[in-house]
C-alpha cells in the first residue's frame, strides 16, 4: 500500500508515538483520522497537520464504533489501522502497601489489550469491504513493548498487556488472511515520548546509558518510519518487531 493512497486512523494520536506517526503520514500524503480522548491537543494537531480529530474512548465499543464511521465519512474510507493509544503505571506485585491493586491492573488491561482489539475488529470490519489494491483491502499496525518480552520490577500489568498485544499479532494475521487485511505490531523500547520527556535531564540520560548502540533514547520519528514501512511492505504480515537500539531490560 502506497501512503498516497492510505486513509488511516491513528488511536493516541494526541502525542506521542501516535502524534510522531500522524505527522509522518500526513507528510507522506496519506489521510488521517485522529482517535483520542484529549480533545485538546488532537484537535490542535489535527488543525496544524491537517488531519481529522475525534474524541474516542478505545475500551467502548460504541465509542469505537463511531469513531470508524466518522473517520470513513472524512476520508472516503478506511484502509489502515495504527493503534497507539495506552497507559502504563508501576506497582509490585506486593508492594509496602500489600497486594497490586486489582482494579488498577484490570485498567492496564483494558486500556492497553482489550482497547487494542476493539479498534482491530471494529476497523477491520469495515476494511473487509474495501476493494482490492495491490492485491489487499487493509494493514493495521500495533504498539506493544520490549516491556513484553523482559518487563522490569513493578511493571506485571504493563507487560502482560502489551505481552498479550503480541500474542494475539500471529493469530489475527491469520484470522484477517481471508480478509486480505495484514496486522504487524511495533515493540519499542525507550522512547522521548512525553512521559519520558517529564523525566529530569539526568535520569533521561541515565536510561539511554543503558541502551547498547546508538547510546540514546528513540526519536519518535523513528517509530513512525516503521509504522509505514509495515504499512507500505505488502509482505509483512503477523510479525512482532523491536525497535529499541539492542535494549534488553533486566
Amino acid at each position: 500500500m502506497q501512503m498516497s493512497s492510505a486513509k488511516a486512523i491513528i488511536t493516541g494520536a494526541a502525542s506521542g508515538l501516535g502524534a510522531a506517526t500522524a505527522r509522518g503520514f500526513r507528510e507522506a500524503g496519506a489521510q488521517v483520522t485522529i482517535f483520542d480522548r484529549d480533545a485538546e491537543r488532537g484537535q490542535a494537531l489535527a488543525a496544524e497537520i491537517g488531519a481529522t480529530y475525534v474524541t474516542v474512548d478505545v475500551t467502548d465499543e460504541a465509542s469505537v464504533a463511531a469513531g470508524v464511521a466518522a473517520a470513513k465519512a472524512a476520508m472516503g474510507g478506511v484502509n489502515v489501522l495504527v493503534n497507539c493509544a495506552g497507559i502504563a503505571i508501576g506497582e509490585k506485585t506486593v508492594g509496602k502497601e500489600g497486594p497490586h491493586d486489582l482494579a488498577r491492573y484490570r485498567k492496564v488491561i483494558d486500556v492497553n489489550l482489550v482497547g487494542t482489539f476493539n479498534c482491530i475488529r471494529l476497523a477491520a470490519a469495515e476494511m473487509a469491504g474495501n476493494d482490492l489494491v495491490d492485491g489487499e483491502r487493509g494493514a493495521i499496525v500495533n504498539t506493544a513493548s520490549i516491556a513484553a518480552f523482559d518487563g522490569q520490577k513493578g511493571q506485571a500489568a504493563y507487560a502482560a498487556s502489551k505481552a498479550g498485544v503480541a500474542g494475539m499479532t500471529l493469530p489475527i494475521a491469520r484470522d484477517l488472511a481471508q480478509n486480505a487485511i495484514r496486522i504487524n505490531t511495533i515493540a519499542p523500547g525507550l522512547f522521548l515520548t512525553p512521559m519520558l520527556m517529564g523525566l529530569p535531564e539526568d535520569a533521561r540520560t541515565q536510561l539511554a546509558a543503558d541502551v547498547p548502540f546508538p547510546r540514546r533514547l528513540g526519536d519518535p520519528a523513528e517509530y513512525a518510519r516503521l509504522v509505514r514501512f509495515m504499512v507500505e511492505c505488502g509482505y509483512l504480515n503477523g510479525e512482532t518487531i523491536r525497535i529499541d537500539g539492542a535494549l534488553r531490560m533486566r
